[in-house]
């Protein structure tokens, strides 16, 4: 394997990487569901997390130009049942709705998954007002950078992000998958907004196939319902690091052992586990594949805080490290997708597995 990226500089490679995001990518005949026959996915974690506001069409937009094959949306409702996308239904990090003064009266506490937490909830809000807010900067500390383009986007709906990747797909001659998260699935149910339902409608709306959508949760119940549907898409069991899926008796730890992994293959086509999972002496990546289950690790970063040590180069938090490393060590146990912020350096990454 060619060792090159361990001696990059991410520094340069970045403003290498900028200029490869005004040329569209190359075309590709294959299977989303398969996987590009150039290496593992890149899938662009909320669009391009590390360069523009999660969660926004500049975020996608970037995502995609810069390499990504999937993009992600973490899906909450409205007030009238629409799907909106934000990290969190709680969106006083990542809207202007704390400046909003007609909306003050909304801020309250509630408890989500067993956890009380405060702020202002999309639950709460129709899409017509969550339209008259725009999004911001999530982690503004880390991510400094991003904050030029706060307030210049809304909060957008599902369909938006289909008919965006629809059109990005045709942009760049290549087909672009959705990856739609369904976030706190049991809370919603019990508020009566069900997540499922409507995803499940929307889809057959859209009338989205495997090469074009791919449904992710923690939660086992939510993916059982969506298999219920029949829709023949891929679906992909996301795994913590600790405790277990909210509602739920198992634990991730049960679940990512051989007999684990079993069960999961029985509903679903992909595992999610942290990245920190992956790294032998642990067997995870080829029990999984053993158990017929495609790996797709999360959440890579660029930034020191998010690296392993010998990654890391200097002592700031934000400052980048060798995120090339990280990649081609990934890479080299053969993992099938990796989930990131930065989909251009993985793809650079992934570009040096044929050097």
């Amino acid at each position: 394997m060619n060792h090159a990226p361990r001696r990059r500089s991410v520094l340069l490679a970045t403003a290498a990487v900028t200029a490869a995001v005004a040329r569209p990518a190359a075309a590709s005949g294959a299977s989303v569901a398969a996987g590009p026959a150039r290496g593992p996915l890149v899938i662009g974690h909320r669009g391009a997390a590390g360069w523009r506001p999660e969660h926004t069409a500049a975020a996608y937009a970037f995502g995609v130009r810069a390499g990504a094959d999937w993009i992600e949306p973490d899906l909450v409702p409205t007030k009238d049942h629409v799907l909106v996308v934000r990290h969190e239904n709680e969106i006083s990090g990542t809207t202007d709705v704390a400046a909003h003064l007609e909306f003050a009266g909304r801020r309250t506490t509630k408890t989500v998954d067993g956890r009380a937490v405060t702020g202002w909830f999309t639950e709460d809000f129709t899409l017509a007002e969550l339209k008259t807010l725009r999004a911001v900067e999530r982690l503004p500390l880390v991510r400094n950078r991003n904050t030029v383009f706060d307030g210049r986007e809304q909060v957008m709906t599902f369909q938006e992000v289909i008919d965006l990747a629809r059109a990005l797909s045709k942009e760049h001659g290549r087909r672009i998958a959705v990856f739609p998260e369904t976030k706190h699935p049991t809370y919603f149910r019990s508020i009566g907004l069900p997540l499922e339902p409507e995803l499940i409608r929307v889809i057959r709306r859209n009338r989205l196939g495997a090469r074009e959508c791919v449904v992710q949760s923690f939660e086992p119940s939510s993916l059982h319902r969506m298999a219920e549907a029949r829709l023949g898409l891929p679906l992909w069991q996301a795994l913590g690091t600790s405790g277990g899926p909210y509602g739920h008796t198992v634990t991730y730890k049960e679940m990512l052992t051989p007999a684990g992994l079993r069960e999961i293959a029985r509903y679903a086509d992909w595992i999610g586990p942290d990245k920190s999972s992956l790294v032998p002496p642990l067997t995870l990546l080829a029990d999984a594949h053993a158990a017929g289950l495609k790996v797709g690790a999360y959440t890579f970063r660029a930034e020191n805080q998010y690296l392993p040590a010998s990654y890391r180069r200097g002592t700031v938090p934000m400052e980048f490290g060798d995120a090339f490393a990280e990649y081609a060590f990934h890479y080299a146990q053969g993992v099938d997708a990796v989930v990131t912020d930065f989909p251009d350096i993985a793809a650079s990454a992934r570009d040096d597995l044929r050097a």
